[in-house]
């Protein structure tokens, strides 16, 4: 049976893969889950909290089964004492999955001006929506949960705003914001949240989760070694991996890294293959792929007492992560991109 998408697309959705808010399987995070379960059945529960990790990992589908706990047992003393599981016939979950709960606001980067795509941040005039939601009554008279995801993406003007909500919260409201990269965030907002710092999941977590939405794993042993080891316990990033030509990028990557001398004829055929037009979804996988090996040559040169060069490797991880988001804002050329990149990588690693 094929899956049959009932919450809007959003700017981050994959084909045939349910999104967060329609994802009745949670894998990983149990301690988490149990502790927030605790802690509102106690009337502890702190009224907003920062799910922080590595993106892909299920801070998001968390999110939501929290929500879906809250808005279900709006009497704390009520609820139960474990994380209640999603019930996909319940109302409370259809009504979630189709984007329709009215006490649920789910703030992330929305469609673009022109009807195409989706806007690159989270902005002011999304964020403002939080203060019309909170101005209504919960429709029982419960709950109101608010969803930021992820956090990292909002811009000056929208962090400002919401911190306005954070700083005086009404009652019985919950606010949950996903954070990839925590420090980005104000440290004024950090301040009034609860921080809550998720691990990747383990591999049969990482696997249990992937044949629970209907991802592919690879046959080959080897291959699905490369692709477990590689994904670093995210969802996501085994998603991409296995559907866009992911493990061939990865070994093409590493072998050329590897040689002597820089092959620029090989970084030209891994540049074609991954900088197709339109083809966001492997320009994208490359990117991660060589930050995550970047990372790794920093990792093993610090360990071998060699700080000059794995500071080197530091300074060219965070240079790239700004050249990542200027190709894609500015549309540079991505041959160009993937090539210069390939090059300076192989002179540092050397």
């Amino acid at each position: 049976m094929s899956f049959e998408r009932t919450y809007p697309e959003q700017h981050d959705s994959l084909a045939d893969i349910p999104d967060p808010a329609e994802n009745a399987h949670l894998f990983g995070h149990a301690e988490t889950a149990a502790q927030f379960a605790s802690d509102y059945r106690g009337r502890r529960m702190h009224h907003a909290m920062i799910l922080a990790g590595k993106a892909g990992i299920g801070k998001a589908t968390l999110a939501f089964h929290l929500a879906r706990h809250v808005l279900s047992f709006p009497d704390p003393t009520r609820a139960p004492e474990d994380l209640a599981p999603a019930d996909p016939t319940g109302q409370t979950f259809r009504l979630i999955s189709q984007g329709a709960h009215p006490s649920l606001l789910h703030l992330t980067r929305p469609v673009a001006d022109r009807g195409k795509g989706f806007k690159t941040v989270l902005s002011v005039d999304e964020v403002r929506r939080v203060g019309r939601f909170l101005s209504m009554t919960a429709h029982d008279g419960g709950w109101r949960v608010v969803i930021v995801d992820p956090a990292d993406d909002m811009n000056a003007n929208a962090a400002n705003a919401l911190l306005k909500n954070l700083e005086e919260p009404p009652p019985n409201c919950l606010f949950l914001l996903m954070a990839h990269s925590p420090g980005r965030l104000l440290p004024t907002i950090r301040s009034r949240c609860r921080m809550i710092q998720l691990r990747p999941l383990g591999d049969a977590d990482l696997v249990q989760a992937l044949e629970a939405i209907g991802g592919d794993l690879p046959d080959d042993e080897e291959a699905r070694r490369l692709l477990l080891d590689q994904a670093g316990g995210s969802v996501r990033d085994a998603l991409m991996l296995a559907r866009f030509s992911g493990l061939d990028i990865v070994t093409q990557l590493r072998s050329m890294l590897a040689a002597i001398r820089f092959d620029a004829a090989a970084a030209y055929r891994i540049a074609d293959g991954v900088a197709a037009r339109d083809d966001g979804a492997r320009f994208s996988v490359f990117n991660d792929a060589l930050l995550a090996r970047i990372s790794e040559l920093a990792r093993e040169r610090a360990q071998s007492g060699h700080l000059e060069r794995a500071a080197a490797l530091s300074r060219f991880w965070q240079d790239t992560v700004q050249r990542i988001g200027a190709t894609r804002v500015y549309n540079l050329d991505r041959r160009q991109h993937v090539v210069g990149l390939l090059r300076q990588l192989h002179h540092l690693a050397a």
